[in-house]
């Protein structure tokens, strides 16, 4: 893992995860905030469920692109932002669970573009199932901060 570039990562994370309007839509929560590792949690309820009743596969992806694109976040500088460029994501299990946890991790951190994993557990009567993994490329934006 790379040194750290902001001491105060986890407040600027956080900072940002509140502006997010999309995560309280869904009512998420991020519960870890770590150099290089993230957690967003999610309860299961109608709100983001498919016909079938499991979570709809773009809520897991909406969850995933953010625990990876905080996990980013943590590595850059207070004077940079970050956004995402790509991600190729395999659902692989039904999102079946009393909630869901995306854990987003670093895998390489460089000056300009960092890639990162995400992995989805449904939880249910204490079991996680892993029900998607994700790969993502971010881009860091030196010199822009959020709005």
């Amino acid at each position: 893992m790379t040194r750290i570039s902001d001491p105060h990562f986890a407040e600027r994370v956080r900072a940002s995860f509140d502006r997010q309007n999309a995560m309280a839509l869904i009512h998420a929560s991020l519960p870890v905030i770590e150099h290089g590792r993230t957690e967003i949690h999610l309860p299961h309820w109608h709100g983001v469920e498919q016909q079938h009743g499991f979570v709809h596969g773009g809520v897991v992806g909406m969850i995933a692109d953010s625990a990876a694109g905080y996990a980013a976040m943590t590595m850059v500088p207070a004077s940079a932002s970050v956004l995402t460029v790509e991600y190729k994501m395999n659902l692989m299990a039904p999102a079946d669970g009393d909630q869901l946890i995306a854990r987003g991790t670093v895998v390489r951190a460089g000056r300009t573009l960092i890639v990162t994993r995400a992995e989805v557990f449904a939880v249910k009567d204490g079991q996680e199932t892993q029900c998607a993994l994700m790969q993502q490329t971010i881009m860091v934006m030196h010199g822009k901060s959020e709005k």
